[in-house]
């Protein structure tokens, strides 16, 4: 039956085999002859688990499952297979794989209107069934993706003078890989400010495209910017959101004009003021952007050419200074009016009267003498100068000699004017406080002289503050703490080096370096600060990092500044646990108490923290062994015997607490010690009761049987020696034993029939203390057996037993034992014997009678003992074979 199944297995194989051979060889001719290909649809849901029914195509094919033989179902695109689908040969059923399906990924490429169609082809074997058989499985769609925008910030410019309900389209909308429902459906603003609005709109491809609205009327100059977040939103339950930032410049528009901060402005000027001398300064502003807010002044056409002339407007600036000789007689003031003109506005009109007060003998005047550099009446002076720093001299010239002059500062600032070592009208203006560029850059000064009359002169004076490398960088942090993960890729961003300088133009540009000490593996951009490390990092070879970096300036002299950089890498489990050593082998003796410790394993992980906690388990032998998985000790539950087993070989596995967990296994060999725990065991004889034949005729010196013994234990522990401690029958010395081998060989003649005996002890050498056995060997002397069951009764009847010998070993344990006498004094015991006779014949002689009667019963007696021993000679030939199986077990 077996036979002819396999047969019928190989034929049907061979068939298989051919068919598939002859479908990718010669597919027209193949499929020629068999029937038309058969489609089958299945639709199932993206990212289904593992092993998920699709379903049966034998019966969905209607198949009869009872033929034979049986149907075979194949899929010749393993590749396709493995990955997605898992086809069971036999039943036809189809089931998920280990891979998970993605729609977007099978089917990057597919419209809304299209199905994601996985296309396979099944053959159904043998030849005799086959088909062909297209399978489609329609891959439907989940939301399983949600919306994205191409970038995470988007940018949108909106004119200020936008109108209301302006609509601005958000170019960069978002994407959904899933199609349909699934895909974006809407899209809303998280803070709309009461300004914005969101509408969605649908092209004919059925894309979405937001709009921005504007619902309030836009000021730039109310706020220029308004940031929020835009929200995409998919049609799944739950939706699934997308977001993005949204930032919405305003932009300018000249929609303001410049506006005087003074509309009317008096001065007072006498007839002798020199010329040059500044009168006034205009201020005006627009509070639009760039060109938009662009101010130039200029004198209105209602001023006369020469008044124009007499008083210098800067068209830039603002400032009037007098540029002519004043001719008193002809008018007492002046009334300039004076336009602020915009790009596209109406030009903001000011009013200066200029009062022109006569001097007879010359005006009163307020000259300056200036120590510190000017020009233009605009003084610099460095910051790095001290305290109290003159400036400049003021000389008040033409003032009637008995009025009382008062000088004194109009502007703030931190300047004083005051007379010059009691010389009248002569007044020095100098510095108070340490001037510092970086707080106030420019301070306008206004000199006022005046007397007791109310006359005013004023002159003004502006003072430049000139900046110094006076300011060195300052980090944002002295102590700058960084975390990266070791195994970190080549070149990784740790952060970027933050480091002002107040100073202006080059003295307040920030370069940035590394300190001395500094790894060569760290790279900082001199310009940037971003700081990087080039190589991978390994914290089991270094921990932490601790350098400098400093930030330079570019002054004269330069300055600057370090922080200290910390930079610590942090543990991965990169690193499997290790044993101290390759393997272990640990020798223990037999019999050891249960639980008791065999030996540690020393285990040893790099990594740190639950990366670095090591458990120990025993993979194999469990049953028997245990092992300590905090210190390593390995322990056995029960005591174990070497006779039954002398070597375990065991698995331990060394797991470590990281994520994923990393291991190593180690061998360790278990070799247990020989104890001497078990006696020589006498395999022959086989019992005390068994006998060996001897002729009489046996000559001295031949080997007539042998003591076999053997031990489980080993070494020492298993070397058995023989010796014959006490024998029954026949003279001493008659027997000898080979204490190596067991052999027994006759010494002397056997004079006797009947029954020996002697007692041999079987002992090993083991330490502290030999063990031995003992075996009774019993020969019987005669030409042939004719009667077992007498010797049987021999050999259980007890008698006593003399001593033979001394075991051979007692004293002797280094040297081959030697034959001894038990009595070395026999001569004289001879003598002895002799004596004892002749008494002994003198007493037979008086008792004669009664020693004839007793010979007489005597010889009856040994007559009837020696009758039944003698048999044929084909008797003995059995004994014989007897004999020598005995000897051969």
């Amino acid at each position: 039956m077996f036979n002819s199944k396999h047969l019928s297995l190989s034929k049907r194989g061979g068939i298989w085999g051919l068919c598939i051979v002859l479908l990718y060889t010669s597919p027209l001719s193949c499929f020629a002859n068999f029937s038309q290909a058969k489609e089958l649809i299945y639709k199932i849901k993206e990212g289904i688990p593992r092993g998920t029914f699709i379903g049966a195509i034998g019966v969905d094919l209607n198949l009869d499952f009872t033929v034979e033989p049986p149907f075979l179902f194949s899929l010749p695109q393993k590749k396709l297979s493995g990955q997605y689908v898992n086809l069971n040969n036999t039943t036809g059923e189809l089931y998920t794989s280990a891979t998970e399906i993605d729609r977007e990924t099978l089917c990057p490429d597919n419209a809304e209107g299209q199905g994601c169609v996985l296309a396979l082809d099944v053959f159904v074997l043998p030849q005799q069934y086959f088909q062909l058989v297209k399978i489609k499985i329609f891959i439907e769609d989940v939301n399983d993706n949600r919306p994205k925008f191409p970038v995470n910030e988007i940018y949108m410019s909106i004119p200020e003078n936008t109108p209301v309900n302006a609509r601005y389209a958000v170019e960069q909308s978002a994407v959904d890989p899933d199609l349909g429902l699934y895909g974006v459906q809407t899209y809303w603003l998280v803070n709309d400010f009461g300004m914005f609005t969101l509408d969605v709109e649908e092209n004919e491809g059925g894309e979405l495209t937001p709009f921005l609205i504007v619902t309030e009327a836009l000021d730039r100059e109310t706020q220029a910017e308004y940031t929020t977040d835009i929200i995409a939103e998919d049609g799944g339950t739950p939706p699934l959101l997308g977001a993005a930032t949204l930032k919405i410049l305003i932009m300018d528009v000249n929609d303001n004009c410049p506006q005087f901060t003074e509309s009317h402005i008096n001065v007072t000027l006498h007839g002798n003021t020199t010329k040059g001398a500044q009168l006034a300064r205009l201020h005006a502003f627009d509070p639009d952007l760039g060109a938009n807010a662009q101010i130039s002044y200029a004198y209105s056409e209602r001023v006369p050419r020469d008044i124009r002339s007499l008083f210098h407007l800067d068209r830039i600036a603002g400032v009037i200074k007098l540029a002519g000789k004043i001719v008193t007689g002809t008018a007492t003031f002046y009334k300039l009016t004076v336009l602020a003109n915009g790009p596209g506005c109406i030009p903001a009109v000011a009013t200066v009267t200029v009062h022109i007060i006569k001097v007879v003998t010359g005006p009163p005047a307020l000259i300056p003498r200036y120590i510190s550099p000017e020009k233009d009446g605009v003084v610099t002076i460095k910051e790095s100068e001290p305290v109290f720093t003159p400036i400049a001299f003021f000389t008040v010239k033409n003032f009637d000699m008995n009025q009382r002059v008062d000088c004194h500062l109009e502007g703030t600032g931190p300047f004083r004017i005051g007379t010059y070592q009691l010389l009248k009208n002569e007044y020095l203006l100098e510095t108070t406080e340490a001037l510092d560029y970086e707080k106030t850059q420019e301070y306008e000064l206004i000199v006022v002289a005046t007397n007791t009359q109310g006359l005013v002169l004023k002159t003004f004076l502006k003072v430049q503050v000139l900046d110094e490398n006076d300011n060195s960088p300052v980090f944002q942090q002295s102590l700058i703490k960084l975390s990266v993960e070791e195994n970190n890729p080549p070149n990784t961003f740790l952060t970027q080096l933050q480091a002002t300088d107040q100073d202006s133009e080059s003295r307040g540009e920030v370069i940035y370096l590394l300190g001395g000490d500094t790894p060569g593996i760290f790279v900082v951009d001199r310009m940037t600060g971003v700081l990087t490390v080039a190589t991978s990092l390994d914290r089991e070879e270094k921990e932490t990092y601790r350098f400098i970096v400093r930030a330079v300036d570019q002054g004269t002299p330069r300055r600057e500044s370090i922080a200290t950089v910390v930079v610590t890498v942090q543990d991965r489990n990169d690193n499997s646990p290790r044993f101290i050593n390759k393997d272990f082998t640990f020798f223990v003796p037999e019999n050891f108490p249960g639980y008791g410790e065999i030996g540690v394993l020393s285990v040893t992980d790099a990594d740190a923290g639950e990366n670095g906690w090591v458990a120990l388990s025993i993979l194999n032998g469990s049953d028997i062994f245990l092992i300590d998985t905090g210190r390593g000790t390995l322990r056995a539950k029960t005591s174990l015997d070497r006779e039954q087993q002398g070597t375990y070989q065991l698995l331990i596995e060394a797991v470590d607490g990281g994520e994923p967990a990393l291991s190593c296994v180690t061998m360790v060999t278990v070799l247990l010690l020989d104890v001497n725990d078990n006696p020589p065991i006498v395999l022959f004889p086989q019992s005390n009761q068994s006998y060996m034949l001897v002729l009489p005729n046996t000559l001295p010196g031949t080997s007539i049987t042998e003591v076999y013994a053997v031990d489980k234990d080993t070494g020492m522990n298993a070397v058995i020696a023989y010796s014959i401690i006490k024998r029954k029958g026949g003279e001493p010395g008659s027997f000898a034993i080979d204490p190596e081998t067991g052999n027994i060989t006759l010494k002397r003649e056997l004079s006797n029939r009947g029954l020996y005996s002697l007692l041999v002890k079987v002992s090993d050498h083991g330490q502290p203390e030999p063990l031995y056995s003992t075996v009774m060997v019993n020969f019987f002397v005669n030409e042939t057996v004719s009667n077992e069951s007498y010797i049987q009764s021999l050999l259980t009847k007890e008698a006593d037993t003399e001593v033979e010998e001394r075991p051979w070993y007692i004293g002797q344990m280094r040297e081959r034992p030697e034959r001894y006498e038990l009595f070395p004094c026999q001569p004289a015991l001879i003598a002895l014997s002799l004596t004892c006779l002749g008494l002994f014949f003198s007493v037979v002689t008086l008792t004669s009678y009664i020693c004839c009667k007793r010979l007489k019963k005597h010889r009856k007696k040994q007559s009837e003992v020696e009758i039944p021993l003698k048999v044929k000679n084909d008797s003995m030939q059995g004994v014989n074979r007897k004999l020598r199986q005995i000897s051969n077990i």
